[in-house]
């Protein structure tokens, strides 16, 4: 657990960065938003239930990416999906569909690097020990696991059941970088998940 220090040096540094980058990521954002309400009908944004620290609840926000009038469907994606629109294609590759979660950041329901915040059912799946550990701290845009997972929908593609695939291989991989970092953060390692994050998305 960090220090109450550590944690309002962490805070001040997400706010910095993220107010930082906005002035050249809003413009980007604005263009996005237009291509996805272009690309197909639908709002440009996706908002979903995820479960935030201390265990309460928050909407997360991603530029959507798939069909608005898809119906329910699993909370996993898989590459291939049919649901996926052709601009959600793109924008799910490179990552930018996260982008909308620097407001998240701004309004204190989420930091730049965290355990990746999942939604109630997934989440319900852990065991308590560990989930009220991986709980105590801020939900993150990426981290370690996010990193070794960039192309989790690849990945899950190749699974008949991509939902059973992703409880069964993936979460339990997840849970264990979550909890190191729970164990482990600092400030310094968070400045360098941020930079292996950019080198990866540069490649």
């Amino acid at each position: 657990m960090a220090s109450t220090g550590s944690a309002i040096v962490k805070r001040a540094l997400d706010l910095g960065l993220v107010l930082a980058v906005l002035p050249l990521a809003l413009p980007l954002m604005a263009v996005i938003a237009l291509w996805v309400r272009l690309d197909s009908p639908g709002p440009a944004l996706f908002r979903q239930e995820r479960v935030g620290q201390g265990g309460r609840l928050f909407r997360i926000h991603k530029f959507r990416t798939m069909q608005a009038r898809s119906g329910p469907g699993p909370e996993v994606t898989a590459a291939g999906d049919a649901r996926i629109t052709r601009a959600g294609r793109y924008l799910r590759r490179t990552k930018l569909d996260e982008l909308p979660q620097l407001i998240d950041v701004l309004k204190g329901d989420m930091s730049l690097v965290g355990p990746r915040p999942e939604v109630p059912r997934y989440m319900a799946m852990y065991p308590q020990e560990a989930r009220q550990r991986i709980l105590s701290v801020r939900p993150g845009i990426t981290d370690r696991a996010a990193i070794e997972f960039r192309d989790e929908e690849g990945l899950l593609a190749g699974s008949d059941d991509p939902e059973a695939a992703y409880v069964q291989r993936v979460m339990p991989v997840k849970q264990a970088y979550y909890l190191d970092y729970v164990a482990r953060h600092s400030v310094a390692g968070d400045v360098r998940i941020l930079f292996d994050t950019l080198k990866v998305l540069l490649k």
